[in-house]
């Protein structure tokens, strides 16, 4: 049974390692192996061990490993038609069933792993990812040292933000390698707040910050380029303020040869009123028109109070203090953005470009302030880290949330337990990473 819920991740850690439950360790033919070096872990194509340094009897080889389940796998996997294989020194497996040689027709030796696997082990990693649990260590994350989880997310959120950067200086090369067009993308996808992230984006690229700026210093041409590109003008209207809009975006569409996005790509359905896209729009409109709103006033605050306040002293326009819609009125409400539109914009937009700018220009000063930001913020709140805080694991601030999120993603959705320090910790083998 055990064997049937093995996979080879769990065998290469009882490799990498050399986790044996003894320390003489013979092959198959009875020839005691001495591992100098368990070699390097492959994660391209080819063998899953790279220059490995073994004694097989009297004879000392450098080469290959090669980790099976099964010897038959050898065969399921097509090795036996690869040449690159026949660097294998030593194939170790779970279970011996078929004889393996290389493609010269040499035998190559075997190390059968199953009477070398200590059974507490086993258990401990069959009982980790074989719960039905939201992630594997829900019933144990309890009781693992903090420190270790802290380890755990300081990598987590090093891996996230960096991922994250790589896909933001790819827009930049797209933008001319302008910055500040970059931050200004990244600031009105964050207005979309996933639901309407990408016609967020679409009118990002179609109204270009150096037109908004044109118009800094007036406000109704500011909106009437964004809602107007936004598709959200071609109507008629009652309203005088929708209507002054759609004349100032006549002449400026005419001006600059501007085309609107499909306004079906907006989405309404499930959204409160002041999530509405047309809401979020007339908050940016507010924002951009009413500062140079620039990646130097980011780079150029390390205060969390003060760059809050960025986004907080601006109100949108009147009109929608008593409207979700154009000519559609609403029970009035205050239209600046909320504490928490405010810190996932300081999460999702000012701490990436804060990493970014300071990955890729070498000023790591400014990846110091993206962490210290991150962990000025309360954890965030959703149904993913719900499951962790409900199982015992306390997130105290941005930093540990975003971390979180990442670890989710990348590690316990996929039970990947043996490559995080957590599951690593559980297993009793607090030294192999």
């Amino acid at each position: 049974m055990a064997a049937m819920q093995l996979n080879e991740d769990f065998l290469h850690y009882i490799w990498q390692y050399r986790l044996f439950k003894r320390l003489d360790v013979y092959c198959k033919d009875g020839q005691p192996l001495q591992i100098i070096h368990p070699g390097v872990k492959n994660t391209d194509a080819g063998p899953d061990f790279t220059l490995a340094k073994l004694r097989i009897g009297p004879q000392l080889w450098a080469g290959n490993v090669e980790i099976h389940l099964k010897s038959s796998d050898w065969q399921l996997h097509g090795h036996q038609k690869d040449k690159s294989y026949d660097t294998v020194v030593l194939h170790a497996v779970y279970e011996d069933d078929i004889e393996i040689r290389r493609t010269d027709g040499t035998l190559i030796p075997i190390l059968i792993l199953k009477e070398l696997v200590p059974e507490s082990l086993l258990n401990n990693y069959l009982q980790l990812i074989g719960g039905r649990n939201f992630f594997p260590c829900s019933n144990q994350i309890k009781d693992v040292d903090r420190l270790r989880i802290d380890e755990m997310l300081e990598k987590m959120i090093k891996k996230r933000l960096a991922g994250r950067a790589a896909d933001v200086y790819d827009k930049m090369q797209q933008n001319n390698n302008n910055w500040n067009e970059t931050y200004y993308y990244l600031l009105m996808r964050n207005f979309g707040f996933k639901v309407n992230a990408v016609p967020f984006e679409l009118l990002a690229d179609a109204v270009p910050s150096t037109l908004i700026g044109r118009y800094s210093d007036q406000p109704l041409q500011v909106a009437a380029l964004l809602f107007g590109v936004a598709g959200f003008l071609e109507r008629d209207f009652k309203d005088d303020y929708p209507r002054q809009l759609k004349t100032a975006f006549v002449f400026l569409q005419k001006k600059y040869q501007l085309k609107s996005i499909d306004v079906s790509l907006w989405k309404f359905m499930r959204i409160h009123p002041q999530n509405f896209p047309v809401w979020r729009i007339a908050q940016a409109a507010s924002l951009l028109a009413g500062t140079k709103h620039s990646l130097s006033k980011i780079l150029e605050n390390s205060d969390l109070k003060e760059i809050k306040e960025m986004f907080s002293v601006y109100a949108a326009h009147a009109y929608w203090n008593n409207h979700s819609d154009f000519d559609r009125e609403c029970k009035e409400g205050s239209t600046r953005l909320g504490k928490h539109s405010i810190e996932n914009i300081v999460i999702n937009t000012v701490s990436l470009i804060l990493y970014t700018y300071g990955q890729y220009s070498g000023r790591p000063q400014f990846i110091e302030r993206a962490f210290t930001l991150l962990k000025t913020i309360p954890s965030e709140r959703n149904a993913i880290l719900l499951n962790y805080q409900q199982a015992g694991m306390k997130l105290r601030h941005a930093y540990d949330s975003q971390a979180v999120l990442e670890l989710n993603k990348k590690f316990c959705s996929q039970k990947k337990c043996l490559n995080c320090i957590i599951g690593i910790d559980l297993l009793g083998n607090r030294k192999s990473l």
